[in-house]
């Protein structure tokens, strides 16, 4: 389309020169003028093919550019993919550690619980092991004290000759070794009604109180229950404490209705008994 264009600017400016030559024919400058245009149309074409040559080389390299850039848009959606792809698997991955995260955290809870109990069990294994260890010790201890005590009627015998004789923190101490050495004998609730007995001749009647109790506890069938009763009413009478003391010679008396002892707790009641009121 340039060509024709081009051959038609030629064209028109031949008709003018020829316009302006006089008739009578050619001349030496119509000659010149020709072929300045004849030169100038090779020129123009020369130019006109170099240009479409660089328009040629032009479409290429955008035809060229074309490509590279469709192919750089699909290699970014591509990346684009890729990293939507890489996003959600690194989601549902972090998804997957909170669980495993929290799996542990549960565990660990229970692992705590359980080393608690672990830990109170062998404390209390270890307790138990001292505690007997301890009982094992005091057990040895007491059986070298006893391989090591007196005979039982010796040591009963010297308690109950030191309380007839006069010596009573003497026979305090050997009737305590008594009950120490020998305490599930038959004389060991002899032993501690004699103790409650010295006890109470000096005025101690708490201590002397406790000592009757373990013979009434103890050995409530013994010889000495009766008499322990009845001075274990004695004593709380002695503390000022009338109706436990009163009580104890009742039940002596409901007890062993014929024993001296009953008759020594009736003296006491009218004794403790208020005086009638005279009118």
């Amino acid at each position: 389309m340039k060509s024709n264009r081009t051959s038609a600017v030629f064209a028109l400016i031949l008709t003018v020169c020829l316009a302006l030559t006089p008739a009578f024919g050619a001349s030496k400058e119509l000659i010149q003028l020709q072929t300045q245009v004849d030169q100038l149309q090779q020129q123009m074409t020369q130019m006109t093919q170099s240009f479409n040559e660089r328009m040629g080389v032009m479409t290429h390299l955008v035809e060229q550019n074309s490509d590279v850039v469709n192919r750089v848009n699909t290699a970014l959606k591509d990346l684009q993919t890729s990293i939507n792809k890489q996003q959600q698997d690194r989601s549902g991955q972090t998804d997957q550690i909170s669980g495993q995260i929290q799996s542990l955290n549960d565990t660990m809870d229970e692992l705590k619980v359980r080393m608690a109990k672990l830990s109170k069990q062998l404390e209390d294994m270890q307790s138990a092991q001292q505690s007997m260890v301890a009982s094992q010790t005091q057990q040895q201890q007491q059986a070298q004290a006893i391989a090591q005590a007196p005979p039982p009627d010796v040591l009963y015998n010297n308690a109950l000759r030191d309380y007839n004789g006069g010596k009573p923190d003497l026979a305090i101490q050997e009737f305590n070794d008594y009950v120490k050495f020998y305490p599930n004998t038959d004389l060991a609730g002899n032993a501690h009604f004699y103790i409650a007995e010295l006890l109470y001749r000096g005025s101690d009647f708490a201590k002397a109180i406790e000592e009757y109790d373990l013979v009434l506890q103890n050995f409530p069938g013994g010889n000495k229950a009766a008499a322990a009763q009845l001075k274990k009413g004695f004593a709380l009478l002695e503390i000022g404490k009338q109706t436990e003391g009163t009580n104890e010679l009742r039940h002596v008396i409901q007890r062993y209705p014929r024993s001296n002892e009953a008759t020594q707790a009736r003296e006491r009641l009218r004794k403790a008994a208020p005086a009638p009121r005279t009118r």
